[in-house]
């Protein structure tokens, strides 16, 4: 190929359009020849893979993208996607385009109209990466596009979590014109304060503020990793000056190997002389004075009268009971 196009197939992983190819150096022949040879593939409407192996995720993305154009970029699922705030692939390729563009129609990948392109862009930095929404944009447009604010709170705590953004930045954008409209802003906003006192998953999210501070139990230790040889582990909720675990198991970020982990963890917090109590979704969603109450009594069984710092005050106590009770 021509230096220039195979400079530009090399930048798009392997793909190039029609409109390429003609500006530098091919002909309408050439270019149907090599797809008729099927030494190029062709992936959409005027758009080519440059191989005649298998095509990879991302040659596909970057042919969505040169498809639609007008500016299009990869959004929501498929932005998380690539940002890494998921780990399965996005069953559509989802494109935003300027809303001033009107109504466009691309086989195997579903639009989205906004205003607040080219803002939401990242910047091309050379490496192959598809033209993207920044990592905290994916998450307003996965925000928006949430059923329910729990799932809302979810994209912003998965981001966090994996490092693709931070409580303050999102915080920061959310200030941006543009922004105001968003849904569940007010639900994010709240998650935000929890995401930095170390709330990693939105179970965790609901035992702080529907067990823990609801039922005015002591606070507590989160993500607190121990060693214990090679293995280092992290608990969930841990009251240390008790000796209490709680671990909290929730389905969706879980993989299958999870169970085995879940009984190591548990074993040694024992070995740790560390009870550990484990709630799953519906126990901390639909039950939290039944699970405010259990935590309690073992915080009880387990305080250490003799040391200031290890107990409970009898007025929190009484007010723990009370806010149990049925």
């Amino acid at each position: 190929m021509p230096n220039e196009i195979d400079r530009i197939a090399r930048l798009q992983k392997g793909v190039v359009t029609r409109r390429q190819a003609l500006a530098y150096g091919f002909t309408r022949h050439m270019v149907t020849a090599r797809v008729e040879s099927k030494r190029w593939q062709s992936l959409h409407d005027g758009v080519y893979y440059v191989h005649s192996g298998p095509v990879p995720r991302v040659a596909r993305l970057w042919a969505a993208v040169l498809r639609v154009g007008h500016g299009a970029v990869l959004s929501h699922e498929t932005a998380a996607e690539v940002w890494k705030i998921i780990d399965e692939q996005s069953r559509e390729i989802h494109v935003s385009v300027p809303r001033e563009i009107g109504k466009l129609k691309v086989r195997g990948v579903t639009l989205h109209y906004t205003s607040r392109l080219p803002m939401a862009e990242f910047p091309p930095i050379g490496d192959g990466i598809p033209p993207v929404t920044w990592p905290y944009e994916a998450v307003f447009d996965l925000v928006n596009g949430a059923p329910n604010a729990e799932d809302a709170v979810a994209w912003a705590i998965k981001a966090c979590q994996r490092k693709t953004t931070t409580p303050d930045l999102i915080r920061m954008c959310l200030l941006r014109p543009g922004h105001g409209r968003l849904r569940w802003r007010t639900d994010v906003l709240d998650a935000l304060t929890e995401v930095r006192a170390g709330v990693q998953s939105p179970l965790e999210r609901r035992y702080l503020r529907d067990v823990e501070r609801a039922h005015r139990l002591p606070d507590s230790e989160r993500q607190v990793k121990t060693v214990r040889g090679t293995e280092v582990r992290f608990h969930h909720v841990r009251y240390v000056d008790y000796g209490v675990g709680v671990e909290l198991d929730g389905v969706r970020w879980h993989t299958a190997d999870t169970h085995d982990r879940d009984v190591a963890r548990d074993n040694t917090s024992l070995l740790d002389d560390v009870w550990p109590l484990r709630y799953g979704w519906s126990h901390v969603a639909y039950h939290p004075c039944e699970v405010a109450h259990q935590v309690w009594t073992l915080l009880v069984r387990r305080r250490k009268p003799e040391t200031g710092a290890q107990r409970i005050s009898s007025s929190a106590l009484t007010i723990s009971a009370r806010a149990s009770a049925p």
